[in-house]
């Protein structure tokens, strides 16, 4: 079970249309997958955030060929710096891309062994992954009229019922002004009836401004609302203004303690360095009765990572946040996951239990070469300029 070789290819995955957020609006998202192939032949398959991560995966492969896959600890001892930061070195990056590596790892090992990443874990908890339906102003698809207005988004959301048995919907916040986003919200709520609503800004109010939103928007029952202003501190002073708990993704369990705020921290697996570091995090977080979930915005490699240790880990409890719904495209067998009544199901296959599309790696990397990584700097019309008037 020792590594051979690690490639690396980056690639885009677009969305049907681009969706607004408090830091602009984004059409694709660029993440680099990662193929490990052990001295038996067995490909583990793996993914870094980020962008592309091609010459650092090398780089780190460099150091990691002739390891055994089961060594997880000692290939994180062995490959990340051993300092949280370093003027000379972007600890960050390199935790991305180990994440990715170590990934690869564990799907190489649970094929070798013929059984699921969660059998690997320990065990289910579960059978399905609770996930929310977003729901945004988006700006027209090449194939997807997008929506502009507060009623063409309770629109959807009525729509995901109907179709898909949507369960618990969560929508982007801070990206318009105060007025229209109460009005989409007074129309999500009279669409979607007494299912749970989260609601999810990205830091992008002031305090003053979250205090006055989280004051016009108590009335419609919000259960969630993530990263209404940016810091931990700014939160605490917030929970005298709303009912809702709060979650962020900035990654400090230390100081969420101390605080008492966020409730819970959303992440995913390669911002916590792997997963192995991820189980340990999760079970801090359990101990100090802080929640914990995943958030979206990776290939299907990483989803069905995330998957697994949400079945995997009891304190996963409440829904994940996914765009799976709004991906156009995927490198999996089958596309992008597609939940029905609120959930996925666990994927059963050994290792990740998803097998990559040779065909559909080569188009998404054939788009990165031709667009360029994302998120970037306005390029056309598929960002903000592409919206039409609210």
């Amino acid at each position: 079970m020792k590594v051979r070789s690690i490639k690396a290819t980056p690639v885009n995955i677009p969305f049907v249309a681009p969706y607004r957020f408090s830091y602009g609006s984004i059409a694709s998202l660029t993440k680099t997958v990662i193929e490990l192939t052990t001295e038996d032949g067995v490909i583990g398959l793996g993914e870094c955030a980020d962008g592309d991560r091609t010459a650092d995966v090398e780089a780190m492969c460099a150091r990691h060929v002739g390891q055994d896959i089961r060594l997880t600890r000692a290939a994180g001892a062995a490959l990340l710096p051993g300092m949280a930061y370093s003027p000379w070195d972007n600890v960050l990056a390199k935790r991305r891309v180990f994440a990715g590596i170590e990934m690869a790892m564990w799907d190489a090992r649970g094929k070798t062994e013929g059984v699921p990443l969660w059998h690997l874990l320990g065990g289910k908890q579960r059978d399905e992954i609770a996930l929310t339906e977003y729901f945004a102003f988006r700006a027209p698809g090449p194939d997807h009229p997008g929506e502009a207005t507060p009623l063409e988004i309770a629109r959807f959301c009525a729509e995901m019922i109907e179709t898909h048995d949507a369960r618990i919907f969560e929508g982007k916040l801070a990206t318009v002004d105060l007025a229209t986003e109460v009005e989409m919200i007074r129309e999500v709520r009279a669409a979607i009836g007494d299912r749970e609503l989260r609601l999810d800004a990205n830091g992008g109010w002031s305090l003053p401004t979250a205090r006055q939103a989280l004051r016009a928007l108590e009335r419609f029952d919000v259960a969630w609302y993530e990263e209404p202003v940016e810091s931990y501190q700014e939160m605490a002073a917030l929970q005298s203004a709303t009912s809702a708990s709060m979650s962020s993704h900035r990654i400090d369990l230390r100081e969420a303690v101390r605080l008492g705020a966020p409730d819970a921290i959303v992440t995913n697996i390669n911002e916590l360095g792997g997963i192995t570091r991820a189980m340990a995090f999760i079970e801090a977080c359990a101990l100090f009765d802080v929640g914990f979930r995943f958030h979206s915005g990776e290939t299907g490699v990483a989803s069905a990572a995330y998957l697994h240790l949400s079945a995997a880990l009891e304190h996963v409890r409440g829904a994940s946040q996914t765009l799976f719904r709004w991906y156009a495209d995927d490198i999996i067998e089958g596309g992008p996951f597609v939940p029905r009544g609120g959930a996925v199901p666990v994927p059963e296959g050994p290792g990740l239990g998803v097998v990559l599309d040779r065909a559909a790696l080569a188009r998404c990397h054939q788009r990165y070469v031709d667009e360029g990584p994302f998120p970037a700097a306005s390029k056309s019309g598929h960002y903000g300029s592409s919206f039409r008037k609210l």
